[in-house]
């Protein structure tokens, strides 16, 4: 933690609660306490001005809010004359008098609390006897701006997230990308814009649809201000879960931030930023969730919006939504002649391959390589992730390609790059050190083919290399002679029948001439097969893991013999000693 007394401090609360509350339970009370403290420490300085405000205003008949938002200062305010000093004068009534101020803030700041189930928690410590004790510790801490400034509290939160996170683990990859990968996500997003980046007073917009508790937001803001101290992002972001909403936003307004860019909901079903574009946006959606709840939501917008809308290039199976967050994306980068956009998101496996040809999923990737949308695509290790040990994909896509990538896709396998972690959390077990992120970043900008030890890790590829047709092969029915049997009406009339049972599909390359595949492939096979023309279909699949393979040849035969019989002597051995 960036504060080292500031840490002591909030785990002498958290010897507080023990034994009143789990240890997974103590982000519920410590969390929004320290947001209340420090909001009470930045509204100190306006308090008097912002009462004499409200009473004017209230008096003339106007609605204050413009006006008491002017004289704090801030995103926010406070109408109460109590503050946590204050409520420590009356310890019979402490909470009351706390649930009192807190009513007292402006909505966007009352949205965090009750999305933090807070008045619970005011309940259970009163019931405990430890609601003076824990508001007394907070009232006497110090987190004035002048003391502690908005980076470093917004990193003291940060950590605190991180901890209280990893306490509940069972939970936390539901809502808690790890840091690394979020690490390597930056760097990959904003590589190619470290000249723009740089330019002093740069202004920029960054957007996470899956926010949780605003790592992602985060952690790109702080990599940015690495770059150049007086740029600034303009987070915005929309979450599901009420308790990862009030962190992210909570976590937002302790760094200055606009908190109504953060927005509460389903990002698939109600698009809470409808119409707003970016220039950047990084997201970790769910992996492998049915959206079955909001079938019927995203059904209708892609029957009546089409290309308008979100979801005009297809539909994947309602057991995985993956792929409806990556076309949500889309659908909300800046048009390129304004500027374009670039975006991260983690993938598993499945929306490279599933489905064949004419499926959503294959129309999807069909519409993005078509669009020449995809940068490159990174293959990370397994068990990197809190709540699932599978295989991770990191998609980089962006409408303003530098020329050298236009027409091409990079796929980086770093798989290998990984170090095992001192302590296992939940499923995750590897973790990627500083020099692996430098290492796949470098393998990235370079964007040339690469390989390592006699291993392909970095491969360029056009895009239609990953499209192909699917033909319908047909074999006609023969009768009881053999003879083939011919149609007797309409459009087959003298044709051949086809059997149903010898039909066959085969997938050609759509860099292959078919009728050339055909001759080649099939009709040494099958001199009496032909194309149904008429069921041809356009697939696209990306098989990450096949362009990696290294085949590896058996062990000689002799070999594999030796060392069986040295096994079979030394069994035959031990025998031998046991009937002895």
């Amino acid at each position: 933690m960036s504060d080292p007394n500031l840490s002591s401090f909030i785990w002498s609360v958290a010897d507080l609660l023990r034994g009143d509350y789990k240890q997974s339970e103590y982000g519920k009370v410590i969390l929004p306490f320290t947001v209340l403290r420090r909001l009470d420490c930045v509204l100190e300085p306006t308090k008097v001005a912002v009462l004499a405000e409200k009473q004017t205003r209230e008096a003339a008949g106007l609605n204050p809010e413009a006006f008491l938002l002017r004289k704090s200062g801030q995103f926010f305010y406070n109408t109460s004359p109590l503050d946590l000093k204050k409520l420590m004068g009356d310890q019979d009534h402490i909470g009351e008098n706390l649930r009192a101020y807190m009513q007292a803030f402006s909505p966007a700041v009352r949205d965090i609390f009750e999305s933090f189930d807070f008045h619970t928690q005011i309940d259970k410590l009163a019931k405990s006897g430890l609601l003076y004790l824990v508001t007394e510790k907070f009232a006497n801490i110090d987190l004035h701006p002048e003391v502690v400034s908005n980076a470093q509290m917004g990193a003291v939160f940060e950590e605190l997230i991180r901890k209280f996170a990893e306490l509940s683990n069972e939970t936390a990859g539901e809502h808690f990308t790890p840091r690394e990968v979020i690490r390597l996500m930056v760097n990959l997003l904003f590589i190619e814009d470290d000249q723009a980046l740089t330019r002093p007073g740069v202004v920029r917009s960054i957007y996470d649809p899956t926010a949780g508790t605003g790592g992602m937001l985060s952690v790109a803001d702080e990599h940015l201000s690495s770059l150049n101290p007086s740029a600034r992002l303009v987070m915005y972001g929309q979450e599901l879960n009420p308790e990862s909403y009030a962190i992210c936003k909570a976590d937002m307004l302790i760094k200055g931030q606009d908190v109504g860019n953060i927005i509460f909901g389903n990002t698939l079903s109600a698009d809470g930023l409808h119409g707003k574009h970016f220039d950047y946006m990084l997201s970790n959606p769910p992996f492998g969730v049915e959206w079955k709840k909001i079938e019927k939501e995203i059904r209708k917008e892609a029957a009546l919006l089409g290309y308008d809308g979100r979801f005009g290039p297809g539909l994947p199976r309602v057991s995985d939504g993956s792929l409806l967050f990556l076309l949500h994306l889309i659908s909300k980068m800046r048009p390129a002649v304004d500027g374009g956009s670039r975006f991260g998101i983690v993938l598993n496996g499945s929306p490279l391959f599933t489905g064949g040809a004419g499926s959503g999923e294959s129309e999807i990737r069909r519409y993005v390589l078509e669009n020449d949308l995809v940068e490159a695509i990174i293959g990370l290790p397994t068990d990197m992730f809190y709540n699932t040990g599978i295989s991770t994909y990191v998609w980089i896509v962006s409408n303003r390609k530098p020329a050298a990538r236009r027409g091409k896709v990079q796929l980086i396998d770093a798989s290998s790059f990984w170090q095992k972690m001192r302590k296992s959390l939940g499923s995750k077990r590897k973790e990627l050190s500083p020099e692996h992120i430098e290492d796949i970043t470098r393998l990235f900008g370079r964007f040339k083919k690469s390989t390592r030890d006699g291993v392909p890790i970095s491969r360029i590829f056009n895009n239609e290399d990953f499209g192909y047709w699917t033909i319908t092969v047909e074999r006609p029915q023969r009768d009881a002679a053999g003879q083939v049997v011919l149609g007797s009406k309409g459009k087959g009339k003298g044709k051949p029948v086809p059997d149903s049972s010898l039909r066959d599909t085969e997938n050609v390359p759509l860099s292959e001439n078919v009728e050339s595949y055909f001759k080649r492939e099939v009709l040494p096979h099958a001199p009496d097969a032909w194309i149904d023309h008429d069921k041809t279909k356009v697939g696209c699949e990306i098989p990450f893991n096949r362009h990696f393979y290294v085949f590896k040849p058996p062990r000689p035969l002799a070999e594999i013999d030796a060392e069986l019989k040295g096994v079979t002597d030394r069994i035959l051995t031990m025998i031998g000693g046991l009937t002895k």
